[in-house]
């Protein structure tokens, strides 16, 4: 018994013991409209992989055991999970994502602008990762949504899955994009839209949001 008792006692805090959990599951939400032609889709896709392999938000991703899946979308009915949930257990898995995103083939090209349902589909997708503690949408897009139901009608659901939607306005013409996005499209508390001006400031500018998106929530999980 006293033998029993003593093995016992070895696999009881492997049994309990920490492991190693979610802190954020990210979808990075990739506008592949019409108004995107083929080297504008190049900068964004080549863009968001240099912002991953970004040394804080690499760490970062690492640090929170991140969940991080691709979505390409456009028009109503057209938007697609082209990259599973991956998880960022290592810097290598980090590496893997962004070479993945690289490589993506677009999938659509030619179609109208459907924010609200490119939204649904990525609150849908979180239902594969039920355990991460906060659930985030990185919405890149250069367009008002013109087809299918609008971003503002999303925020009853985004509120009762706790999701927060940030943006990224690629300002193209006249249209203030980053207002439309600030007033139909953020949502949730800490949520924000930054800015590019032009296609050609799309890599600085996913870079710096994916650095205060990841690195906010370290600084949020540290002080629970």
């Amino acid at each position: 018994m006293r033998a029993f008792g003593f093995f016992a006692g070895l696999l009881t805090p492997l049994l309990s013991g920490p492991v190693s959990a979610c802190g954020l599951a990210l979808v990075l939400a990739v506008d592949v409209s019409g108004s995107v032609d083929t080297r504008e889709y190049r900068i964004q896709m080549d863009g968001l992989a240099a912002a991953l392999r970004d040394g804080v938000v690499a760490d970062a991703l690492v640090s929170q055991q991140a969940q991080v899946t691709l979505i390409q979308w456009t028009g109503s009915s057209r938007q697609r999970q082209t990259i599973p949930w991956r998880a960022m257990t290592s810097l290598a898995d980090v590496l893997n994502m962004a070479d993945e995103i690289e490589n993506d083939l677009r999938r659509w090209r030619n179609f109208s602008t459907a924010i609200g349902e490119a939204v649904a589909l990525s609150i849908d997708v979180f239902d594969a990762v039920p355990s991460c503690a906060r659930r985030v949408i990185d919405v890149s897009g250069d367009g008002v949504s013109n087809e299918g139901d609008p971003p503002v009608s999303m925020r009853p659901a985004l509120a009762e899955k706790q999701v927060v939607v940030n943006a990224l306005a690629i300002e193209t013409d006249s249209t203030d994009l980053t207002a439309y996005f600030f007033e139909n499209l953020i949502f949730g508390e800490g949520a924000f839209v930054i800015t590019a001006n032009g296609f050609e400031d799309y890599p600085a500018q996913i870079r710096r949001k994916l650095q205060r998106e990841t690195t906010k929530q370290l600084s949020m999980l540290g002080t629970e």
